[in-house]
């Protein structure tokens, strides 16, 4: 395995363990990474409420619980992520949901500010884009593949407005998060389902 990955999962946390991290940031005005200004205490706040509603009311389809049930290799799912993250708020609860259908997934996450290295290694167009997805063999010690930071319809949407306006603006941003709350996760799953029927084809037959 990549000693720099090897490095970040030493550093990393449980799902459970990031919650509490949030909910203990948003009751202390905090936020994850280095800069603490007063937006991203914010957001970080807005994101706990988030997660908390979605750990309650996500619902996985037929077709994504047997995929995910059906995969045979032991796997890391490692995320590099920070609280106030909008797309990770809504992102994260699927892929948590998806890795507790199947005890052969060890989902992990790290913070980006903390592991710059990790995160240079998974760049988007070159930007430190998250929340970001590693998936790992844990046998072989490769990465099989790599999701985020959105959902391929939202990478769409974000992709047009900017290729038409030149820039994200803090309207479209609102829509973006209307667009998440519409679609109750079911963009993340079935991209997430698609991927794993494609490292693992047999589980999808």
């Amino acid at each position: 395995m990549n000693s720099i990955i090897e490095k970040s999962l030493l550093k990393s946390m449980s799902y459970q363990e990031y919650r509490d991290l949030i909910k203990q940031l948003a009751n202390k005005n905090g936020t994850t990474g280095f800069d603490k200004n007063e937006a991203l205490v914010g957001y970080t706040k807005l994101n706990e409420r988030r997660m908390k509603r979605w750990d309650k009311t996500l619902k996985l389809n037929e077709q994504a619980i047997e995929a995910t049930q059906n995969l045979q290799d032991h796997v890391t799912w490692l995320v590099i992520t920070e609280s106030w993250c909008g797309d990770a708020a809504h992102i994260l609860p699927v892929i948590n949901k998806l890795a507790n259908q199947n005890e052969n997934i060890d989902l992990k996450i790290v913070l980006r500010d903390e592991n710059e290295d990790l995160m240079n290694m998974f760049l988007t167009n070159g930007t430190r884009s998250i929340p970001k997805l590693i998936m790992i063999n844990d046998k072989t010690e490769e990465v099989t593949d790599i999701y985020g930071p959105r959902p391929s319809t939202a990478t769409k949407k974000v992709n047009d407005y900017k290729a038409k306006h030149g820039k994200l603006t803090p309207e479209f941003k609102e829509e973006l998060q209307r667009w998440y709350n519409q679609d109750k996760g079911k963009g993340t799953i079935d991209d997430l389902t698609k991927m794993l029927c494609e490292v693992e084809p047999t589980i999808c037959q």
